[in-house]
């Protein structure tokens, strides 16, 4: 039962930070963390209850590197799809890497421990510390990304700003489109009810493109229906910090105040939700579906972005557990 007490606890807290603000990455945490508690304690109470369910839970915690290989061969077969589609980068790699990372970080922290050389363990500890902790962030991150995405609209938009990626020969590409229709979805729908809101595709031109990107996504917009006097394109932008700022301005000189609805890609959502928290929009952020095959590497690159965003405060984190162990190793020579 203390196991379900936890989880209530950690749901509890989840609860009241998203409350106070669903855009907060340890919301994340909190709602993983209860489901990871209420998971336990619910297989606790039963496996105790019953002896064969105990010996099938203990079979299947057996099966866990077994789990991790399999995870490890999915993101590099993943990885090795999304290069030969998309082309080789830092950005299409990521899921190779991962994928090679699971394999490769176990067999050598067991390795570095069978040598018995105690700088040798106290590596291998802070390789599995460490990259336990990135594991949990990541889980958290990575639901946290889904549910909010899902449950992010609270009221009707006055205004929806479309967030602009790539465009190719002058035209929106799929990913691109994808995200315009979501906001189509939400325009059409309010427009029946009440005021329609203000739509804001917004993104500059790139070396690469020939026109801007909220030009091309107004275009779009306006070719599939929405009203033209509904549509104020931003194209200025280079990066989804200046979307948000930018549309900011826009929303205030057409006068159309009220809640912004931000649109993105649903691997992009939470780092997002987190900008527009730090420039001080009131924006909440929902996702368009992406092509299966990029997801898995988009939420890596969207992990990794939101690490170097926020690194100040992981390492905070994880250097208190690097001096105590770097004092144990120190200790253990002295004594030794």
């Amino acid at each position: 039962m203390s196991s379900l007490l936890i989880a209530l606890v950690f749901a509890g807290l989840y609860a009241w930070s998203r409350r106070r603000d669903p855009r907060l990455l340890r919301n994340g945490l909190f709602f993983v963390a209860s489901l990871w508690f209420a998971v336990g304690g619910i297989l606790t109470a039963i496996a105790s209850a019953s002896p064969t369910f105990a010996v099938a839970v203990v079979l299947i915690l057996a099966l866990t590197p077994l789990t991790v290989v399999v995870l490890a061969v999915f993101a590099i077969a993943n990885g090795v799809t999304v290069i030969r589609a998309e082309g080789l980068s830092a950005a299409t790699s990521l899921s190779l890497l991962a994928g090679i990372g699971l394999l490769v970080l176990p067999a050598a922290m067991v390795a570095l421990v069978l040598t018995g050389n105690g700088y040798a363990i106290a590596t291998a500890a802070v390789l599995f510390f460490v990259a336990s902790y990135l594991g949990v962030v990541f889980i958290g991150f990575l639901v946290y990304s889904l549910v909010y995405g899902r449950t992010a609209q609270q009221s009707r938009p006055a205004v929806l700003v479309v967030l602009g990626s790539r465009i190719i020969d002058g035209q929106v590409p799929p990913l691109l489109r994808s995200r315009l229709d979501t906001a189509l979805g939400v325009y059409r729908r309010d427009r029946l009810t009440g005021p329609a809101p203000l739509l804001i595709p917004s993104g500059g031109q790139g070396a690469d493109e020939s026109r801007s990107e909220g030009e091309a996504m107004a275009e779009y917009l306006i070719t599939q229906g929405a009203d033209p006097a509904d549509v104020r394109p931003e194209s200025r932008a280079v990066n989804t910090r200046q979307n948000l700022l930018l549309a900011q301005e826009i929303q205030a000189a057409a006068g159309r105040p009220g809640p912004v609805l931000a649109v993105t890609s649903n691997y992009h959502v939470l780092r997002a939700a987190v900008l527009a928290r730090e420039v001080g929009s009131d924006a909440q952020v929902i996702g368009a579906p992406t092509a299966s095959y990029y997801v898995p590497s988009a939420f890596l690159r969207e992990f990794v972005a939101v690490l170097v965003q926020q690194r100040r405060a992981h390492l905070l984190i994880v250097l208190p557990f690097l001096a105590l162990t770097a004092i144990a190793v120190t200790t253990l020579r002295l004594v030794g």
